[in-house]
């Protein structure tokens, strides 16, 4: 099977592009950065939502830093990175389930104002990434995989200032820990979308 994904304006392959590898070498970067700024703001805010945007920073920054690992090779082995990818989203949003669900049983109000703040950053980080990457979304279940995380993430960065507005009109924490929740079920639907086209083009480069 010909090793193809998506091309770009000017015809040359979306793997070939050097600005594919330079998009994810920002991206990486950002998410570095911000996964730094959000897990120090929401441990001391006691933000459960901002502490899975922060856990979902850091593993943006593996997918990412992978994703320039396997540019350049075969489709199978480019669809095998998006199947440990696949796994890495499952894992993270399982996690973010149980500590939602572990939340809810002890956890207290946290701080609203923090987490306005810290989400808006974060925001407006990963909206500058996603359009970035916009162009690659139809590409392989690598390049899919990179645009799958990266627009969840700007989902549910809407959903955690939603979440602070929650917070600062209740002063209670429930609408921090449903928003973690639907953090972790976004990472378990992007993980199964990334697995199936993986298991296609694995089937497809074997043939």
């Amino acid at each position: 099977m010909a090793d193809q994904c998506c091309a770009s304006k000017s015809g040359t392959t979306a793997l070939n592009d050097p600005r594919w590898r330079r998009v994810l070498w920002i991206a990486l970067i950002v998410n570095a950065a911000m996964f730094a700024v959000e897990i120090v703001a929401g441990v001391a805010a006691d933000s459960r939502a901002l502490q899975a945007d922060a856990l979902d920073f850091l593993g943006d920054s593996a997918n990412y830093a992978i994703s320039l690992g396997v540019a350049g090779m075969a489709l199978a082995w480019r669809a095998r990175a998006a199947l440990f990818k696949a796994v890495t989203m499952l894992a993270f949003g399982l996690w973010v389930l149980g500590s939602a669900l572990w939340g809810f049983v002890t956890g207290t109000a946290p701080h609203a104002e923090t987490m306005g703040i810290i989400g808006a950053l974060a925001l407006v980080a990963n909206v500058v990434v996603a359009l970035m990457l916009y162009r690659y979304r139809t590409g392989d279940a690598n390049m899919r995989s990179v645009w799958i995380c990266s627009r969840n993430d700007a989902i549910g960065n809407l959903a955690v200032l939603a979440a602070a507005l929650g917070v600062f009109g209740t002063g209670r924490s429930w609408p921090d820990l449903g928003v973690a929740a639907i953090m972790a079920a976004l990472a378990i639907w992007g993980s199964i979308e990334v697995f199936r086209q993986a298991r296609g083009e694995l089937a497809a480069a074997a043939s």
